[in-house]
């Protein structure tokens, strides 16, 4: 399957995601328009819950892959939809190598991956700082990064939340971010001085995350 094609079960989850989340949830998508149809891609957003995954992909028209922990995969319900999504599991314990290489492999393919700079759910709802670990993806590829925000999934499904409440739900796609200048200093760049722009880097991005607002404009969602 090409990495902007959306068929086989990643199809199927897709449309089923899409209507869930516009008959369970009132779901509202805004501006998809701004995320790339083809070529590397990072999706960077916030997070909240486990809805955002979902929610997040099923408002572009493109495959995207998403990280999860390995040991989600063994649950009978979310093993299942992660595989169909082509999810890629993960060992927290086990360090960022190998999620950072499995990144790096789909946008080396041309593909379109989902990154939450924060690294983990918040449990209050707000915004949590960012960690280096996206810099470090965005520096070693050359994909252009799209800021994005979810708002609702917290009240919907959140930590302290044990089945999903039909609350309002909403995905705002910000436009897209270059970083060919920061690319070009941690070429030059001592180790030290490489971390550095890699946490930049991720606070640029949270901070376009924080920047999208609510907005009044047309969504569509179909």
């Amino acid at each position: 399957m090409a990495h902007n094609d959306i068929r086989g079960l990643y199809g199927m989850g897709w449309h089923a995601f899409r209507a869930v989340f516009r008959l369970y949830f009132g779901c509202r998508v805004f501006h998809p328009e701004r995320v790339p149809l083809t070529g590397p891609v990072i999706i960077a957003a916030n997070h909240a819950s486990y809805i955002d995954p979902p929610l997040i992909g099923c408002g572009i028209d493109r495959m995207l892959f998403i990280l999860a922990r390995a040991s989600l995969f063994r649950f009978p319900i979310f093993g299942p939809l992660l595989r169909s999504w082509h999810a890629i599991p993960v060992d927290p314990k086990g360090g960022s190598s190998a999620g950072l290489k499995a990144i790096l492999d789909r946008l080396e393919r041309g593909g379109a991956v989902l990154v939450f700079p924060e690294g983990t759910r918040t449990s209050d709802g707000r915004l949590l700082p960012a960690r280096a670990g996206l810099g470090l993806a965005i520096i070693r590829s050359n994909a252009v990064v799209v800021p994005a925000r979810v708002w609702g999934t917290h009240r919907a499904y959140g930590r302290h939340i044990t089945i999903p409440r039909p609350l309002p739900v909403a995905v705002k796609y910000g436009y897209p971010l270059a970083f060919d200048s920061e690319r070009a200093q941690a070429r030059e760049a001592s180790r030290e001085a490489s971390k550095a722009i890699y946490q930049r880097c991720s606070d640029r991005v949270m901070k376009a995350i924080a920047s999208l607002q609510p907005c009044r404009d047309k969504s569509e969602f179909p």
